[in-house]
Formats: structure tokens, C-alpha cells, sequence
């Protein structure tokens, strides 16, 4: 794909650009900036650009939020930066635990906007499963969350505090033995919103989570799940190189273009040739490719086996999900007998095909089933 296609994708997610991270007192949120921006901020507050080093580590190492409580600043400088700056989370408006132990929160912003972000335990790890953008632009017809238009992207601030709101929460910070929890192993960007038509925010976020000086998640941790904007995938891989999940979810372009629209866009054969070209995608890093399993819709034995003809060539896992209901959704779970079969065929051919467990159905939080109550306000 082209530079100029490219670029028309950043214009158009610039429409609907994050509000500035500022307090209502004209503190500016420090959670977001990259290094040279931190930095920046330090120099023109006066002083030397090791200060930022510090505040980096105190930020995402430590996950302080206190400038009094950072020990390797003197007092007087602690009282300067709390005059100008703060050390934010989103505002939590609801929390809610599944009875199997997924836990979602409903984060309220500034600007009153929400998201739902999701943790999904295991038994010594887990995943948190960030949000990109309030509402969708996608309209897949079986996501919950296709059914709210999308209201604006998300900051990179908003989408680095998800996380460390979900360490919050945990209590996973360092320890003052320096002890870690390594509960919230890893991460996943399969919540609200097409992460790759919010890219330039996305990959700060990540930036600042794999930075070995801070939270330091590595690369091979962190899943980004993507519909198919082809034209967004090279330029993610090459600058990024996160594991890639993609949402498949039928084998024809005909079904495919009823089930998720941007098909229409970037059908079946441009997606898996951008699969194709993912760098590091190799049978130690495959591509995982999403696919709902929908009764009756897209869970025949002739579509198993030509999904296998399809991912030819691809390192590939597929990870089969049994539709996820949500008020008013038109589709159903496909049978046990039908998923069953489906991933014997699949695995037959050599590729894995786990059969994901729900997680978090009886609140709402399992694949699919996010949405919020925000709306995007009408123009005068």
C-alpha cells in the first residue's frame, strides 16, 4: 500500500483526536509523554534532563503518583512539579468481577467519555485487554461494540493509564524489596475500538510500556488485534513488532463483507498477502487468527477446510471463539459438535486451534461484548 493511503488514514483518526491531558487547574498529566517530551518539560521547568530519567522511573517503574513520596528528588523540587504537573489515572466508574475471576473496569476521562478494559486471569499470569477508541467505526454485525459509532480515539496517556490503573488495582508494583507481581504478564489490544485506525497513539502507549526503563513489557507479550487495515500493518510490524492477532471470521469475501464491512475495503486475499509479508512472523511468532464461530453462519466442515487452504504458507494459530451473546445480537453459539469438528480439521492440517473458554460472559466482558453509553457530541 502507498504512503498517500497511509496518510489518509492518519488524517482521518486526527478527526478524532484525544482532548489535551490537562487538569481544569492547568496541571499537565505527565503519563503519555515520551522521554524527549518528559525531558523537554523538565528544561523548561529548569531543570537538567536527568530529572526526567528519575520521573520516568518513579512514573512507570514504580507506578508513583505521588511527587512527595519520590525520594531521589529533594523536597523543594517535589513541591515545584506538583505545582505544574499530576500523575493521572482514568476515573474509575464501575468495577465489576466475574464469577470465573475476569475482572472489567468502565474508566471515565476528562472529558466524561468511557471505556471498558478487561483482565483475564490465569492461574499464575493473565492478560489485560486494552482499548484504543471510545466506540467503533468498524460495524462488525456480531460485536457489541460495532453497535456505538465511534466517538474520538483514544490518547496515549489514556491508553498507557489502562494498564497501570489494572496494576493499581492488583497491586502490582514493585515492592519497596523490590518485588514484582507478575500477575499482569501480558497485554492484548483486542478491546473497544480498530487499534490501527488509532495507530499514532497506540504505538507511543506501547513505546512507553516496552521501555526497559519502566514498565518494560516486552514486545513478545503484547497482542494487537487488528480487523485488517492492510495499509497500517507493514508500518506496525516494521515499527512495533507485537505479536499480530487478525480477525478473520469468514472464508469468503462475500461473508466476510456482511460480517465485518471493512472487508469491503481490504478483502480476504490483500489481508493474508499483508499476514504474508508481517515481519518476525515465524512458527516461534505465529500470526493468530480470530474467527467467531457463529451457528448455521460461518462453522461448516467445507469452511474449516477452507480456512486451512487459506492460511497456506502462514505461521499460523487460530484461535476459534464461540460467539459471545449481547442484547439484541442476531446470531447464535454454534453447537459443540460443530466447533468440535471445526477444530479437528484445523488441527489435522498442522495449524493449533484452541477452542477459547468465555471468560467474563455473566458481566458483559467476554470477546465481543464491550460498549459504552458514551455518544459523540453533535456539532453546533
Amino acid at each position: 500500500m502507498t504512503e498517500a493511503e497511509r496518510a489518509r488514514i492518519l488524517a482521518k483518526a486526527a478527526l478524532f483526536a484525544p482532548p489535551a491531558m490537562v487538569e481544569a487547574d492547568g496541571r499537565r498529566d505527565l503519563v503519555g509523554l515520551s522521554r524527549a517530551e518528559l525531558e523537554a518539560e523538565m528544561l523548561a521547568l529548569g531543570e537538567k534532563p536527568f530529572r526526567a530519567k528519575q520521573l520516568w522511573h518513579w512514573i512507570y517503574h514504580q507506578g508513583e503518583r505521588d511527587f512527595a513520596r519520590m525520594t531521589s528528588i529533594a523536597r523543594p523540587t517535589q513541591a515545584k512539579l506538583a505545582e505544574r504537573f499530576v500523575i493521572g489515572r482514568p476515573a474509575i466508574a464501575a468495577e465489576q468481577t466475574s464469577e470465573d475471576g475476569t475482572r472489567k473496569w468502565l474508566f471515565a476521562w476528562r472529558d466524561g467519555q468511557k471505556v471498558e478494559t478487561v483482565f483475564i486471569p490465569e492461574e499464575d499470569r493473565g492478560a489485560v485487554c486494552l482499548s484504543t477508541q471510545v466506540g467503533c467505526t468498524l460495524s462488525c454485525s456480531f460485536c457489541h461494540t460495532g453497535t456505538q459509532k465511534l466517538v474520538r480515539n483514544l490518547g496515549a496517556a489514556e491508553i498507557v493509564g489502562q494498564f497501570m490503573a489494572a496494576r493499581d488495582s492488583y497491586g502490582e508494583w514493585p515492592t519497596p524489596k523490590g518485588e514484582e507481581g507478575r500477575l499482569l504478564s501480558n497485554i492484548v489490544v483486542m478491546g473497544m475500538g480498530e487499534p490501527l485506525y488509532n495507530y499514532e497513539n497506540l504505538a507511543k502507549a506501547l513505546t512507553i510500556i516496552m521501555d526497559h526503563e519502566g514498565i518494560g513489557l516486552s514486545r513478545r507479550r503484547i497482542t494487537l488485534s487488528t480487523s485488517g487495515v492492510v495499509p497500517m500493518m507493514d508500518k506496525c510490524g516494521a515499527e512495533l513488532g507485537v505479536n499480530l492477532a487478525v480477525s478473520l471470521h469468514a472464508v469468503t469475501d462475500e461473508l466476510r463483507n456482511e460480517l465485518v464491512p471493512l472487508n469491503r475495503k481490504y478483502p480476504i486475499a490483500e489481508l493474508l498477502a499483508a499476514c504474508r509479508r508481517y515481519p518476525g512472523a515465524s512458527n516461534a511468532r505465529r500470526i493468530t487468527f480470530e474467527y467467531v464461530m457463529l451457528r448455521g453462519v460461518n462453522d461448516s466442515e467445507a469452511e474449516a477446510r477452507e480456512l486451512v487452504r487459506l492460511l497456506r504458507g502462514i505461521p499460523a494459530k487460530v484461535n476459534l471463539i464461540p460467539f459471545n451473546p449481547w442484547p439484541g445480537s442476531a446470531y447464535r453459539t454454534s453447537t459443540p459438535e460443530a466447533l468440535r469438528r471445526f477444530a479437528e480439521i484445523v488441527n489435522a492440517a498442522g495449524y493449533s486451534s484452541p477452542i477459547r473458554r468465555p471468560r467474563g460472559r455473566d458481566i458483559l466482558a467476554a470477546c465481543g461484548q464491550l460498549k459504552t453509553e458514551s455518544e459523540r457530541a453533535r456539532r453546533a
